[in-house]
């Protein structure tokens, strides 16, 4: 079985960065993200504690430094500000396919341009530039917030997996199933570029 080969890479439109994650990030990640409202879905606030915090971030270093995923801190250009974080991770290359996940933007920036640029950069990088077939977004069954923002950004609701993923702690999670295809990239793109804040917004990329 082909093993995944991700290489961490910067996204960027003209208002955010998608900047692969490390250590030097960790106090403006934890400043993002230690709101209770950010997990209310989650089992644990990751952002709690500095120590919480790099043993998360470690973690997902080390993975990138194996190929497995890109994790990203979310970074506001206008204030150069992280403002939250994103990952591409599990990763098939056998049947050509990715998941988006571990996404929270602060609050401040939670139903603003954010959401629709950093999903933007990170389906084009898996359909352009991986060239997967498949990309899946995954939130929480009772995460109505989260849901809404996957669909409006073009994401097929497929159903709610029971009992999916399970939790440190033991706990289950019914997860709310998403996916877009490379079949409807071109038009979840088009949709994308007409509704971003402009056209030149999004096309200021670099990978």
């Amino acid at each position: 079985m082909l093993q995944p080969t991700l290489t961490p890479t910067t996204l960027e439109t003209s208002l955010i960065k998608l900047e692969p994650m490390n250590l030097h990030h960790l106090n403006g990640f934890c400043s993002a993200g230690n709101y209770p409202q950010v997990w209310q879905h989650m089992p644990i606030n990751r952002c709690q504690s500095l120590d919480v915090a790099t043993a998360w971030m470690t973690e997902a270093i080390d993975e990138m430094s194996q190929g497995l995923q890109i994790a990203f801190v979310t970074i506001d250009k206008k204030s150069n500000k992280i403002i939250g974080s994103t990952r591409l991770f599990r990763c098939n290359n056998k049947d050509k396919s990715i998941e988006i996940g571990h996404t929270f933007i602060t609050p401040d920036f939670q139903r603003s341009y954010v959401n629709s640029h950093a999903k933007y950069l990170m389906l084009k990088h898996a359909f352009e530039h991986l060239g997967m077939a498949r990309v899946e977004i995954c939130t929480h069954e009772n995460n109505q917030q989260s849901r809404h923002a996957i669909a409006r950004i073009g994401g097929h609701f497929e159903g709610i997996l029971r009992k999916h993923r399970r939790a440190t702690n033991g706990d289950y999670r019914n997860t709310a199933m998403f996916s877009v295809i490379d079949d409807e990239w071109a038009q979840v793109k088009q949709y994308l570029l007409s509704t971003g804040r402009s056209l030149e917004e999004f096309n200021h990329v670099s990978s």
